[in-house]
């Protein structure tokens, strides 16, 4: 599994590149004007906080491949604190204000479809990033969502082992307004369906692990802890409110708990054996994807040597699409993987608490 990982991410890293190089190549970042002289791209983020995913790898890594590319464009980002009508307003004064492209992370990809309408009627495109948003997107950049829940069932049945077949699993899935939820569902779904018994299955309001919290316990509860044998949580926030549920209901053992997005909480829950594995997603060749469409895209070029797909959201066809390759993580995988990439030292990993566990999986 470590050589395999390791594979995955140095391919995905030597495709990406290639493609950036020949989006660009011969073609200086500083060159980049609109109309108006020096362009401007408003990158518009769910939450961008430092403790946030977006905030601590996404936001900057963004930003800075902006600044290598387009040395004079002005950045403009945003963080809607996890509310639509927030980014619905943020995106409407960017447009008021004269951006030229935006990069968009949406709150809720269906409800922002008349802003990224009218984004498109003012001649602003409009990069979706990670999730699809509604609407005439002019690109979009994620990573393979079939990849990412197939990932997270075949680990889950072979940490299951012989219980997989008898046992009872349940699914933690994502909101039903985010259509990578349902992506990670269909892919889950496709290894899980006629090799475990799916007992229940949620599709929670939102990726808060309070939700979570409250939907295990009423599994719990209706199923009896020591009866569930696995838990396919869609990342590692639902993956934390499932297991404060089995917690408070003082279930011992815990079984095994999948994830996604490998935040540090998530991954120092696989050190502790609370949490079985997590979903990888390497965010740096996403980020440089994104900013290479944007800049393309306000230099009035067209993405066709830069999208390796299409794919069609609910309004508009063939949008030019990058789809990354995920990288499944268990704690066999961390140091080869999130370490190796410098996600995160193994100071930051291994907190005292920590210490013995770090020192059994080989990471100290």
């Amino acid at each position: 599994m470590k050589s395999d990982a390791k594979t995955r991410v140095r391919n995905m890293t030597i495709a990406v590149s290639l493609v950036l190089a020949l989006a660009l190549g011969g073609c200086g970042g500083s060159d980049v004007r609109s109309e108006r002289g020096s362009v401007t791209v408003g990158v518009l983020l769910p939450a961008a906080g430092a403790a946030s995913r977006t905030g601590q790898f996404d936001k900057p890594l963004i930003e800075k491949k902006l600044k290598e590319l387009c040395p004079d464009c002005r950045v403009q980002s945003t963080d809607a604190k996890d509310d639509v009508t927030v980014q619905q307003q943020q995106i409407d004064s960017m447009l008021t204000k004269g951006v030229d492209v935006l990069i968009l992370m949406a709150v809720d990809p269906k409800a922002q479809r008349s802003s990224v309408a009218a984004a498109h009627e003012q001649g602003v495109p409009v990069v979706a990033y990670d999730r699809l948003a509604e609407g005439p997107v002019s690109g979009y950049v994620t990573f393979d969502g079939a990849q990412v829940g197939r990932a997270q069932g075949e680990a889950l049945l072979r940490a299951m082992g012989a219980h997989a077949q008898d046992g009872q699993i349940v699914m933690m899935n994502g909101p039903t307004t985010d259509p990578n939820a349902g992506w990670f569902k269909r892919g889950a779904l496709s290894v899980l369906r006629g090799r475990a018994k799916i007992a229940r299955s949620y599709d929670n309001i939102d990726w808060r692990a309070g939700t979570a919290h409250t939907n295990m316990s009423g599994a719990i509860a209706a199923l009896g802890g020591e009866n569930i044998d696995g838990v396919l949580a869609a990342n590692d926030h639902l993956a934390g409110g499932v297991i404060s549920a089995f917690k408070v209901a003082g279930i011992t053992p815990l079984p095994p708990i999948t994830g996604q997005d490998a935040e540090l909480v998530g991954v120092q829950r696989i050190v502790g054996g609370e949490q079985y594995m997590t979903v990888y997603k390497p965010f740096k060749p996403e980020a440089d994807a994104a900013a290479t469409m944007a800049v393309a895209l306000a230099r009035g070029e067209k993405l066709d040597d830069l999208a390796d797909t299409r794919v069609d959201n609910a309004s508009t066809k063939d949008i030019p699409t990058v789809l990354l390759d995920p990288v499944p993580v268990t704690v066999g995988d961390i140091k080869d993987t999130l370490v190796k990439d410098g996600m995160y030292t193994i100071d930051q990993i291994c907190t005292p608490e920590l210490r013995s566990a770090c020192d059994e999986a080989g990471l100290t």
